[in-house]
């Protein structure tokens, strides 16, 4: 999927081209990695794991808003990063609060729906191809930073509640993204809608990869979903 424009060549951000995409899915697998392993193996909870990481999201997103230019490395740092956040965000929200997987998915939707409703109403458009102001710049992170949130929770509803199990999820997702993909290619559906929902769907997909190369085997009589309840989550205040 590839969005060429004008703008898009001007703006701080990369292209959506199919490069751009196996990076993302990367990106997310490996951010759902660090946030397990600093929320879980280190035993900090997801409330002090998202601070960490919200501090660390920040700081990339004041660097790359002071950047004059589009830097790879920055880039797809910041993503990392909300990737992170996201993760240990959303399970923040769906153990912690007690809301589980359904609600946290619910809030973060709500949330995701409203970020793109303030940014198209203040900037008039949520293309990738209009981040060329401080303004939808800070817009663009915190949308970003939602939908990796949104993402986390839906690949933890998906594998448990709905009961697919990691591979069963991976195969939802990924089936999901090719509808997203023959969309693109061939009919004139809106890039924009495209984009996002592409960017939504790679966020679970990374998550489930991520978790189903990390967790050791749930034991018998468990989900294989279930497994990744980490043993930090009465401690995750």
């Amino acid at each position: 999927m590839k969005t060429t424009s004008v703008e898009s060549v001007l703006a701080k951000v990369p292209e959506a081209t199919m490069g751009f995409w196996l990076v993302k899915i990367a990106a997310t697998t490996l951010g759902e990695t660090a946030g397990d392993a600093v929320s879980m193996s280190l035993h900090l909870g997801y409330l002090a794991a998202t601070g960490v990481f919200a501090a660390l999201f920040a700081a990339l997103v004041f660097a790359q808003m002071r950047a004059m230019r589009f830097h790879p490395a920055l880039y797809w740092s910041t993503i990392i990063a909300t990737t992170t956040v996201g993760t240990t965000l959303a399970d923040f929200a769906d153990r912690s609060l007690g809301i589980g997987y359904a609600g946290g998915t619910s809030l973060l939707l709500a949330l995701l729906g409203a970020s793109l409703l303030l940014w198209q109403r203040s900037t008039g458009s949520v293309a990738v191809g209009s981040v060329q102001s401080g303004k939808a710049e800070v817009f663009y992170w915190v949308t970003i930073m939602f939908s990796q949130t949104l993402g986390t929770a839906l690949g933890d509803w998906s594998a448990d509640t709905a009961g697919l199990g990691y591979q069963g999820a991976a195969v939802v997702f990924g089936s999901a993204l090719a509808v997203v993909a023959l969309l693109y290619w061939r009919t004139a559906a809106s890039r924009t809608a495209l984009f996002w929902a592409a960017f939504i769907l790679t966020r679970p997909l990374g998550a489930v990869l991520g978790i189903s190369s990390t967790s050791r085997s749930p034991p018998a009589g468990s989900s294989s979903a279930g497994s990744r309840l980490r043993p930090c989550c009465s401690g995750a205040w």
